[in-house]
């Protein structure tokens, strides 16, 4: 454990509370923390994890677009419900990704492990992806992926990463409570989805 990693967790948890409150503030605030994750991630040899967070930041940046343009008349960001379909997509894309990721770099880099850092970057993207689209079912992905991101930083020896991600979990669970309880609301008031 270090200093560095030590503000890594602090600003990376303030930015996954503050999404799961749906708060805009979430996205520079998760921005940073991308940013400081991608160096310790470089440290330690998970190259997955470190490619993930400079795909974060781009998708950080559309999902501040998004939410920003996904307010109702009062300002509140709007929930959107994942379709059957479009979650079976981002799950197929999830897995494509996870073998393409995976076998590269288990092939050409000195990734520590390869396979599940592959597979957990990947259906993180499609996570963030459905963060960004407002789908409350994005929390329900974040539980899964974090549970296993869990057990491979304790592997690599990253504690208190490893207890940042159990917290995240349980923000995960309030998240998702918190959104589709919104997405309910939504429906019976009939707010409809703002275009993005």
């Amino acid at each position: 454990m270090t200093p560095f990693e030590i503000v890594a967790v602090v600003v990376s948890f303030a930015g996954i509370w503050l999404t799961a409150s749906r708060r805009m503030l979430c996205w520079p605030v998760s921005l940073v923390a991308c940013a400081l994750y991608f160096k310790l991630f470089l440290d330690v040899r998970l190259y997955a994890d470190m490619v993930l967070q400079a795909l974060f930041g781009i998708a950080i940046l559309y999902g501040w677009i998004a939410w920003a343009r996904g307010k109702d008349d009062a300002g509140e960001v709007v929930v959107v419900p994942l379709q059957p379909l479009r979650a079976l997509l981002g799950l197929a894309a999830g897995a494509a990704g996870a073998v393409a990721i995976g076998w590269f770099t288990s092939h050409y880099t000195d990734a520590a492990l390869p396979w599940m850092d592959a597979g957990l970057s990947s259906f993180s993207l499609v996570a963030q992806y459905w963060t960004a689209r407002r789908h409350a079912e994005s929390w329900l992905l974040w539980i899964g992926v974090d549970t296993l991101y869990v057990g491979m930083f304790l592997v690599k020896g990253l504690a208190l990463t490893a207890g940042l991600y159990a917290a995240m979990i349980v923000l995960a669970v309030i998240g998702y409570r918190q959104w589709r309880r919104a997405s309910i609301d939504a429906g019976r008031t009939g707010a409809a989805d703002p275009v993005v």
